[in-house]
This record gives C-alpha cells, structure tokens and sequence, in this order.
C-alpha cells in the first residue's frame, strides 16, 4: 500500500514504468492502457504504478479542475467491461506541491494478464505496448494460482476432454480475442486457454471452463441448472402449468431463459389513441438482467441449490444460491456505483460472449425498463445465503 510520502515522491520523480501522467482525462484510452499495463506488472516489482491525472510531462500542475464527477468517471472505468478481469484500483484527489491532481493507484494483479479490449498491455520503462506471445507467457506463469477466485481455480477432478474444445476454438476465442492479436501471435491452443484463465498452472479446466465450455457442467457442478415453475395461479400449491429443469452450460441456460420469456410474456396492442401501442406484462429486457444477474452472482462453490425462476399469474420470482458479496452487503444491495463479483472469470466469459454488455448497470436497467413498461419497481430481499427478487405484473 502506498503512502502519502511515496506518491509525493512519485510526483516529483520521473515518468517510469510505475508512473503514468496526463494532463486531462481526454486520452482516456492510454489511461487505461496505463492502468492495465500496472495491473500486469510484467517487471513483477510487486509495486502499485501511479497515474497522476491533472500533471504534465514535464512535472508542471495542468490546473485541471479536479470535481467529483472527474474523481467518478475515473473509478467507473474498472468495472465498466473494458477491462477483465477487474484491476484492483483507487482514486482520490491529492494537492501536492500546489498543484491539485487526481492520482489512480494500481495494485499488481494476482489473477494476470489482465486485458483491455481484449488486449494484454504491458510496460517497460517509458515503453507501453501490446504483450507479445513469450511476455503473455509470463504473465499467465506469475499467476498466484491460491489467490485466485474460486471461478478460476483448477476443478481437481476435471480434465481437458471434459470442455468442448472445438467450442472454444469456434465460439468463444473468436469472442475473447481480436482477430488482429490472434492472426498476430500464433499460440498454442494450451496457451490461449492458460491466458484465458481456462486451465490452471497444471492443465486443469477452470470452473469458468466446465461452466462455459463444458460438455456436461452438471456432473462437476450438481447445483448449476435452473429449475423453472409456471403456476397456474398466485400460489406455490397451485397447479403447475409447466416445469422445466435447464441443464448445460451457463450461455446454455441463458439462452433458454430468454426463450421462454419470450414465449411466456403476454403482449397486448393498445388502439384508439395517437397512435398504436403494444404493451407487454413484462419488459423482457428487465428479465433478461435478472436472469443474468442470478447466474453470474449465484455461489458454485458452496451450494447444490439451483437457481429458482417461479412464474405466478401475478408475479415472477427469481431466487439466486449465495447472498451478498465483497463490498455489496446487505445494506449496500442495490446502491448505484457499489458493485462486486463473486465470480469475476465467469463475468469476462459472459461479457466475451455478449451476454453482457458493461458491468454494473444491470439494476439500472431493470429499474428503467419497469417504469417505462408501467410495471411496480422489483423488490430486491437479500439474505446471507441467497438473493431474492419479485417482479410485479403490469397492471
């Protein structure tokens, strides 16, 4: 952790392989070329880089006005879905030496290379550049493999022929990596799934493997399925209209919920008026958010609890395995900008595969697409254990 002292000597010093300046936040590309280039760490000093925001390159003070909605942008970049997995990062405002800047600290990741857009950037000395093949190797080789998050850790008993290879290759390589980085460095197949965070240090699939390349998820993970209830009333005793168990990977189960919203939300044309209006009972793009949100948050590491999806005539409830995690607590559930993942490797595998589209939104979405549809605001019960969610039908 740096302190006080040494990010004034950082300041003062000049531009190296740990310290970035800019005078605005305009070239808000190469900061994040810098903070993903500090995230790797490639030297391994094992040291947080700097980027001081508001100093030029000759150590003046830009004056650049440094407000809350500057100081906001800046924290937003982790986790708005460029970068994956998330670089661990800071922002404050600091004066130092009369000269007011916004200083971006950060922290050498345990879980490399981490990307940007796809691309792994690195620095060395004043050079900033895309990795190359032998420096991807390193930086998948300094891997802190008991550091890692659950979702990218080796599942023991697994092994290669246990995920779709050619699945990997066709679908989701295509999705992950830009054809420019691949046509660029011929890597191996072994290769491209170690960067990928898809086998461990010791050639083991990952979970993130099994659960979005595996031929049979299940068998490794007895919990990861949805159980799906239509209900021919307003009650869990009354009768059941359908009932469906969706097996297969996680894109698989996916793709399912979203046929069956499709299938199962009633729509109704409204004439009369202006104009013609068709309604809906409910926005499928906010039970499309919801039914993410359930299975990229949801624990596979402590529960065999499937996910729930009850369709009432009223009201669809969703109920997610494992409650809360990291900074998102009972009390902060639902608060904007308070955001974390219990399953980060499997976040960039979905974003890879556009299941998602930026992180940290998705409540917004379902607040949006509720009002605008006239349906009541989904009402959000978290518990240690497990999240529950109800929407209302419109009325």
């Amino acid at each position: 952790m740096l302190t006080e002292r040494d990010l004034i000597e950082l300041f003062r010093s000049a531009e190296s392989d740990r310290v970035e300046r800019k005078e605005t936040i305009s070239a808000a590309d190469r900061i994040r070329q810098a903070i993903c280039a500090f995230a790797n760490d490639l030297p391994n000093y094992r040291k947080a880089g700097v980027v001081f925001v508001g100093q030029c390159d000759d150590l003046t003070c830009a004056n650049l006005k440094i407000d809350d909605t500057l100081l906001t942008t800046l924290s937003s970049w982790r986790s708005d879905g460029n970068f994956q997995p998330f670089p661990v990062m800071s922002v404050k405002r600091m004066t130092i030496d009369a000269c007011e800047v916004a200083v971006v600290v950060v922290e050498p990741s345990d879980n490399t290379p981490v990307r940007l857009d796809g691309r792994v950037w690195i620095r060395v000395g004043p050079r900033r550049a895309v990795a190359s093949a032998e420096e991807e190797k390193r930086l998948t080789e300094k891997r802190k493999s008991r550091d890692l998050p659950y979702d990218a850790q080796g599942v023991p008993e697994a092994a290669l022929e246990n995920i779709d290879l050619v699945r990997f290759e066709v679908e989701y390589l295509a999705a992950a990596v830009p054809h420019d980085v691949l046509a660029e460095n011929q890597r191996s197949r072994d290769e491209q799934l170690r960067a990928l965070r898809l086998v461990d240090e010791k050639g083991r699939p990952t979970a993130t493997a099994i659960l979005v390349l595996g031929k049979r998820p299940q068998e490794f993970f007895p919990g990861a399925y949805v159980q799906v209830l239509r209900v021919a009333g307003l009650h869990l005793t009354d009768d059941i209209i359908d009932q469906r168990e969706l097996t297969g990977t996680v894109p698989d189960q996916l793709r399912q919920l979203d046929e069956l919203a499709e299938l199962w939300v009633a729509r109704t044309t409204i004439v009369g008026g202006a104009k013609r209006a068709d309604v809906t009972t409910y926005p499928v793009a906010a039970l499309r958010q919801l039914f993410r949100n359930a299975l990229l948050h949801r624990t596979y590491q402590s529960s065999n609890a499937p996910a729930r999806v009850t369709w009432y005539d009223d009201r669809i409830e969703i109920q997610s395995p494992g409650g809360p995690f990291g900074q998102v607590t009972i009390e902060t559930f639902g608060r904007p900008g308070i955001t974390d993942y219990r399953n980060p490797t499997l976040a960039e595998a979905l974003k890879a595969l556009g299941f998602v589209e930026r992180f940290g939104i998705g409540l917004e979405i379902v607040r949006k697409a509720l009002e605008e549809n006239g349906n009541p605001p989904a009402e959000f019960t978290p518990l240690a254990n497990y999240v529950h969610v109800t929407v209302r039908r419109r009325a």
